[in-house]
């Protein structure tokens, strides 16, 4: 029942088939969502921080939370061997195995938007979907944004208030480990027309209104048999941010 939810936050791990030791946060009871954060982020940061978990959860929704690998509380590996290609849709598919969900919601934002794709593109089945913060060339083109993170994270000297120096700034706030996170870069594939054309589930696609980061979030909603654009507002960074945010993707699930 909506507002019943528990409001405790509680972490657990679980062993990819990899061996890699990965972390989830959950919150509230009620029917199965899993969300996937962001680079360089972690679910606190996405979900938890500004309150989307506990909005969710309180529509009756038991909210799952990964920590992505090379992320927040899951396994940071310099190995290479570590990040084969489409490793975090495995890692997600592996959760939910582990779990033994199959009546379930998926989504996520930015990076792990593009994940939640990967997933369905891989066999993932859940009621409803959310791809947020996301756009068509970011879903169907990686290389430009593998090539513009490899700069950021390798690079040094940026100009204050570039787009580079920002994410270098990010990193140090989220005490992200940049030798772990550049090894993820190459594990990105790109998803084609003709997968998207057969994501079958409803799928909303939130997006703020100045994010331009990943291309266009109305033309990935049209690429999708069933996808909704809905315009949030502010920009990559603030639009996460904000109560519409977690309140939109609440409404969409309950719905």
């Amino acid at each position: 029942m909506a507002g019943s939810a528990d409001m405790t936050i509680a972490t657990h791990h679980f062993t990819a088939p990899d061996g890699a030791r990965l972390a989830w946060h959950e919150l509230g009871e009620g029917r199965p969502v899993v969300l996937l954060h962001g680079f360089i982020s972690d679910a606190e940061t996405n979900w938890i921080k500004y309150g989307h978990a506990a909005t969710i959860a309180a529509r009756g929704f038991r909210v799952i939370m990964p920590d992505l690998r090379a992320h927040g509380a899951s396994a940071k590996s310099h190995d290479a061997a570590a990040y084969p290609l489409d490793v975090l849709a495995h890692d997600g598919l592996a959760l939910i195995a582990h779990l033994g969900l199959s009546d379930y919601d998926l989504g996520g934002y930015s990076l792990g938007a593009r994940t939640s794709v990967r997933m369905l593109v891989m066999g993932a089945t859940p009621r409803r979907a959310v791809v947020s913060g996301m756009g068509y060339e970011g879903v169907t083109a990686v290389t430009t944004r593998i090539d513009f993170f490899r700069r950021a994270l390798t690079g040094q000297g940026f100009e204050r208030g570039t787009a580079e120096w920002a994410v270098q700034a990010f990193l140090k706030t989220s005490g992200g480990d940049a030798a772990a996170l550049v090894h993820l870069l190459d594990t990105f594939v790109s998803t084609s027309d003709a997968e998207l054309a057969r994501i079958a589930p409803p799928v909303l696609v939130p997006c703020g209104t100045d994010d331009r980061d990943n291309g266009s979030a109305q033309a990935l909603a049209t690429a999708l048999p069933d996808g909704r654009y809905l315009a949030l507002p502010g920009n990559h960074m603030s639009a996460v941010t904000k109560p519409e945010f977690g309140q939109a993707i609440a409404d969409f699930l309950a719905a």
